[in-house]
């Protein structure tokens, strides 16, 4: 059992009670904005709860996964008690701290602006500094990754670092400096206007500067998805990883070329000029180049167990694999969203193509495909995994544990496809209310229907999720034994280049800097791109 359980618990608690409530919220939204709901007469409620409900799903829950599955992987893939108990402690309530404090002015109607901020629209100070003291609470575990690789490498000169910890600590990094952009904008253009320093903001700056994180932070998302791809699945069904190399290279690509993207997002706004969207379209394409290496490597991972069971024939090896375990049933359906969310995401990554869908419900769908399906089912069974070796007790019920997934993909299947088509149609994103008597808008009901019906599905999903985990506490006490992480086919080569950082942490701040340094430094000089600041619920 893990001397940190207790901080990884504690982790992974607190991420699942705010998804929770977080999946409330979004399932209330796709109700009261359906026809299965009469007009709620406030539009600031409904932005309430998008802003509370983006802000917990993309800064707090899974930055505590991440945070949490981080330590364990420390402690687990190094054999060495996780060095810094009491700062990651303290970088647990910082975060705790940071999620109350932001959430409190969300409720309270002062921070209706959207987990992207969206200047010139400037919520209550307490709101940023709440994200803030989030992110301070995170870049806390990023130095204690690095300190304990620090300290397993001294100990262990010249070894191969564990693939698990390798990646782990790649993703720290991407997320320490994708983190930067938020940072510089709260920093130098939101904090000043909302504590009344400055009247006015330069909207156009503070997107791009946000673009450097908006992006990137999809891939820290993910991270702990790829890493439980590669080191959890192969073992949990009998396999074995293809190849570590491949696993490296795969965490190396992201960390090099899933920062310099974000332009892509601000494809309609005129301060960026056509070049350098261009070169960020281009640099976003190369994105698909790790993901198409895990889908090859993990394929074959999954085809190496199926043969040891006994699987024959080009294709005959799939029907051996083992459906009845709740990690095969993720990593399957984790694969199917992952397949149609990345092709929306080519559409929008094409400035022609992105043209006919911007702003409207086809993002939504793309962003709630990938994070809320290919990645939070793998979330999932990260905590299936765990649990036992966390709490000492069993995850019996492996009949309930495949019904919550079943529920999850079908819900997230149906909530997302009606999505797309109606963005497809020209239905916009982020309105609070839509007039289903228009005959304009009437045609898109039954698909809005839909996607409401799939909230709910998601809910029950979700609700099974805690009850699953919940009933295990209850459990009777079962020594799950060591707990290991997958083992490559042929063992790692200590290659420096795929043992070390350096030179891939140069070439993401490099590409950074070349890629956001113009377009910056052209908007931060010019003077007449300030505009007044519109306060939200109260004038400072």
């Amino acid at each position: 059992m893990l001397s940190s359980r207790r901080l990884v618990l504690a982790h992974f608690w607190l991420a699942f009670a705010a998804f929770g409530l977080a999946l409330l919220l979004g399932a209330w939204q796709m109700f009261i904005r359906s026809p299965l709901h009469t007009w709620i007469s406030n539009p600031e409620w409904y932005y309430r709860s998008l802003t509370a409900h983006g802000t917990v799903m993309g800064y707090v829950f899974p930055t505590l996964v991440a945070m949490g599955f981080g330590y364990a992987i420390s402690e687990v893939s190094l054999k060495q008690r996780l060095v810094g108990l009491r700062w990651a402690w303290a970088g647990y309530w910082l975060v705790v701290v940071g999620a109350i404090m932001a959430m409190v002015p969300v409720s309270l109607g002062r921070a209706s602006v959207l987990y992207t901020f969206y200047p010139p629209l400037i919520g209550s100070p307490f709101y940023y500094l709440g994200v803030v003291l989030v992110v301070v609470g995170s870049w806390i575990w990023v130095a204690l990754m690095s300190v304990n690789l620090h300290a397993w490498k001294k100990a262990n000169p010249g070894t191969s670092v564990p693939l698990p910890m390798f990646a782990n600590v790649a993703g720290s990094y991407l997320w320490a400096w994708t983190a930067v952009g938020a940072a510089l904008e709260l920093l130098l253009q939101i904090l000043p206007v909302a504590f009344g320093l400055r009247s006015t903001i330069d909207a156009g700056l503070s997107r791009v500067f946000f673009s450097w994180t908006l992006h990137a932070i999809v891939y820290f998302w993910l991270m702990p998805t790829y890493i439980a791809y590669y080191t959890i699945v192969p073992r949990a069904i009998g396999g074995k990883i293809y190849s570590d190399t491949m696993a490296r290279i795969s965490f190396i690509l992201f960390l090099v070329v899933a920062m310099p993207i974000g332009m892509h997002h601000t494809f309609a706004d005129p301060q960026v000029g056509a070049g350098f969207k261009f070169i960020h379209s281009a640099f976003t394409a190369l994105v698909a180049l790790p993901t198409l290496l895990t889908v090859f490597t993990i394929c074959a991972s999954v085809e190496i167990a199926a043969r040891l069971r006994g699987g024959r024939g080009p294709f005959g090896w799939i029907k051996v694999l083992p459906w009845s375990n709740p990690i095969m049933l993720a990593v399957a359906f984790s694969f199917v969203m992952l397949g149609f969310g990345g092709a929306g995401g080519l559409i929008n990554m094409s400035y022609q193509l992105d043209t006919s869908i911007h702003n409207t419900q086809w993002i939504t769908g793309h962003f709630h495909l990938i994070f809320g399906g290919a990645i939070v089912i793998m979330y999932f069974a990260i905590a299936y995994d765990l649990w036992p070796h966390l709490t000492g007790r069993a995850l019996a019920d492996l009949s309930l544990m495949r019904t919550q997934l079943w529920l999850w993909f079908v819900g997230m299947i149906v909530t997302t496809f009606p999505w797309h088509w109606v963005g497809i149609l020209g239905m916009p994103r982020r309105m609070a209310y839509f007039d289903y008597g228009d005959p304009a808008v009437a045609t898109q009901a039954f698909s809005v229907t839909l996607s409401a019906i799939g909230g709910f599905i998601l809910v029950a999903s979700g609700g099974l999720f805690i009850l699953v985990l919940v009933r295990s506490h209850r459990a009777p006490r079962e020594d799950a034994g060591a707990y290991r992480f997958a083992e490559a086919l042929h063992a790692p080569v200590a290659v420096p280049a795929l043992n070390g950082y350096a030179l891939w942490v140069a070439l993401m701040v490099g590409l950074t800097v070349t890629n956001y340094g113009f377009p910056i430094a052209q908007l931060a000089l010019r003077k007449d791109t300030s505009v007044p600041a519109v306060y939200v619920g109260a004038n400072p």
